[in-house]
């Protein structure tokens, strides 16, 4: 298994390389001079020509990605243009912000989406099938705002039971922060859940139509036993694929639903960022997030060998 994982990791090094050097030069062909915002009103010839000696925008990109990505190595992110902050140090402060909204909104994904798509997939062509479908449906249908905004009106200015928005660290108060991350994290993982519960509906009734669960009816085990033991730890590889790839998804930021609930994580930093051409700010959270899609699927990788034997053999 180490043997394993560490050839993962080696294929996951060009592969951020590769990212890298493409967010680094589109970056560039962005309109606008972050300089030029920094400057003030005035815009004092000198001031520019310091600033952009000062953060070594006149030297040639090469030597520019050079610079950053050396920098990058040794845990230098580079410093915002925009509030002269490490941009390690920013990262620092939103990331625990995003992995707990993206946690929690897994969470609701999984009680959600998991046991709808296998009940439907047991209760195949019945009204319980179509039912969950249609649900589904309307998870993916409805907007993440307009869902935010109605539980809003109706949770916190109607009936008062959770905050309408603002965020409090989990570690200075945990029910203060748990309450007001209910609501987005209820958001986000509705429409998750839609997803999740269509790809665990498809594994299931792909799986309960296999030889071996006909053999185990026949064998007389409890229906239980034959959905729980046997066919839901086969159907969990590709919804195992999809859980991570949601979770890497949620990792890069939720805007709008961060915006409307205020947030302080990933997904508001990101559009700050974006606005002001702060570049380096933009670079570290693109690479932070390419660190998290690969994580999961590293993570997806070990958990396919540990429940599938038969990979367990060819490693």
């Amino acid at each position: 298994m180490p043997v394993y994982i560490g050839k993962r990791l080696l294929v996951a090094i060009p592969t951020l390389l590769i990212i890298s050097i493409f967010v680094f030069s589109l970056q560039k062909l962005l309109p606008g001079d972050p300089v030029l915002a920094m400057a003030g009103e005035e815009r004092d010839p000198a001031t520019i020509e310091f600033l952009r000696e000062k953060y070594r925008l006149n030297d040639p990109m090469p030597i520019q990605y050079l610079n950053w990505l050396g920098g990058v190595v040794t845990g230098d992110f580079g410093i915002s243009l925009r509030t002269n902050q490490p941009v390690l140090e920013l990262i620092g402060q939103k990331l625990p912000v995003t992995i707990q909204l993206a946690v929690m909104a897994m969470f609701f994904a999984m009680i959600i989406g998991i046991p709808i798509g296998i009940l439907a997939a047991v209760k195949k062509n019945t009204w319980i099938d179509y039912t969950a479908n249609i649900v589904a449906l309307s998870g993916l249908s409805i907007p993440n705002f307009w869902l935010g905004i109605m539980l809003i009106l109706l949770v916190s200015v109607q009936l008062g039971w959770l905050p309408a928005s603002g965020y409090e660290s989990i570690f200075v108060d945990p029910v203060r922060s748990l309450q007001t991350m209910i609501m987005p994290a209820f958001v986000l993982g509705n429409a998750l859940a839609a997803t999740l519960m269509r790809h665990t509906r498809s594994a299931m009734v792909a799986v309960l139509s296999s030889d071996y669960i006909r053999t185990a009816r026949a064998k007389g085990l409890s229906p239980r036993e034959i959905i729980l033991s046997h066919s839901f730890r086969n159907a969990l590889l590709p919804v195992i694929t999809l859980l991570a790839l949601l979770f890497g998804e949620l990792l890069a930021g939720a805007v709008l639903t961060e915006q409307i609930f205020t947030i302080p994580g990933f997904g508001k930093m990101t559009v700050d960022a974006v606005f002001t051409r702060d570049y380096a700010v933009v670079q570290g959270i693109v690479l932070c997030t390419a660190v998290g899609f690969i994580l999961m699927n590293l993570l997806a990788d070990i958990a396919y060998v540990l429940l599938n034997p038969r990979l367990r053999a060819t490693i």
